[in-house]
């Protein structure tokens, strides 16, 4: 087609991730992501703090702030809307993550294309934290993950050059 871009042009020759290339994304994602837990926590154990000291909150004699955020359950829904932020801001904005960057793979749309918000939270919601990759183990001929086929999106294994290129493409 006329009209293609860069991107769409060397769809084609981008083979699917494999399960460990996948695996060694996902170790370096997580440590990332490990990093992101603990900043955000400290954010709110400093708006936990803050609540305390003005007086909005009263907190019982022999509780703590990191016990007193880890009582409610709103805790845990803030920091899986921190992983998520994270990870879906990445995944639509240029579709690699810091792990799959540095282990240049890519998640597109089966055209090559960029990831719509619906396909995003659709990966988002059906990742499961990464187990759905095993998934890669059985699929042979596709090479293709649960949330892959939930959301209609694929992972691919760049070249170098086009890993350079969606880089600073994307700066």
């Amino acid at each position: 087609m006329a009209n293609d871009s860069p991107a769409q042009k060397l769809h084609a020759s981008f083979p699917s991730a494999g399960f460990f290339r996948r695996f060694a994304a996902w170790v370096y994602d997580f440590l990332v992501a490990v990093a992101i837990v603990m900043l955000a926590s400290g954010i709110a154990l400093g708006f936990a703090a803050l609540l305390t000291a003005t007086g909005v909150v009263t907190l019982p004699a022999d509780m703590d702030h990191a016990a007193w955020l880890n009582s409610s359950p709103l805790y845990g829904v803030y920091l899986l809307l921190v992983l998520a932020g994270f990870f879906g801001w990445f995944w639509r904005r240029s579709g690699q993550t810091l792990g799959m960057r540095a282990w240049r793979l890519k998640v597109q749309q089966r055209d090559g294309s960029r990831l719509t918000r619906k396909q995003t939270l659709i990966r988002l919601l059906t990742c499961l934290f990464g187990l759905g990759n095993l998934w890669v183990l059985v699929d042979f001929k596709h090479r293709r993950a649960w949330h892959d086929y939930a959301a209609g999106t694929e992972l691919v294994t760049l070249s170098k050059e086009a890993n350079q290129l969606y880089y600073w493409k994307e700066l």
